[in-house]
């Protein structure tokens, strides 16, 4: 039987894995055991906040809506039942938007968000 062993698929893996972690500082990118853990937190980071990053876009919309809202003499709260009461259907993304780049027609959106209460 032929003695058999793992040179070239290690040298294939170990090198993979470093590619991965080009861009580390230290040991994270030269050392295989150091770069593979480091490889393997950054991913389940990754994984993590791709998840996060839609709770904090949401926060941050909210943040500027209520800012803007309370500009008009109205809360956020109070906003939002009013839209909802008089049937406007804009998301909180494009309210915000709305809110940050045309503040007279996010004044007439309040205005009627009131009438609406």
């Amino acid at each position: 039987m032929t003695r058999v062993t793992s040179a070239v698929t290690r040298k294939q893996r170990h090198k993979s894995r470093l590619a991965a972690a080009k861009g580390y500082v230290g040991g994270r990118r030269k050392l295989y055991t150091v770069a593979a853990e480091a490889e393997k937190r950054a991913l389940l980071y990754q994984y993590r906040d791709r998840r996060n990053r839609k709770r904090d876009f949401r926060a941050l919309w909210i943040i500027r809506i209520n800012a803007a809202a309370r500009a008009n003499g109205i809360t956020y709260s109070a906003l939002i039942n009013g839209l909802l009461k008089a049937g406007i259907g804009l998301d909180r993304k494009s309210l915000s938007d709305i809110a940050t780049n045309d503040p007279a027609a996010f004044a007439r959106i309040a205005e009627t968000a009131k009438a609406a209460l």
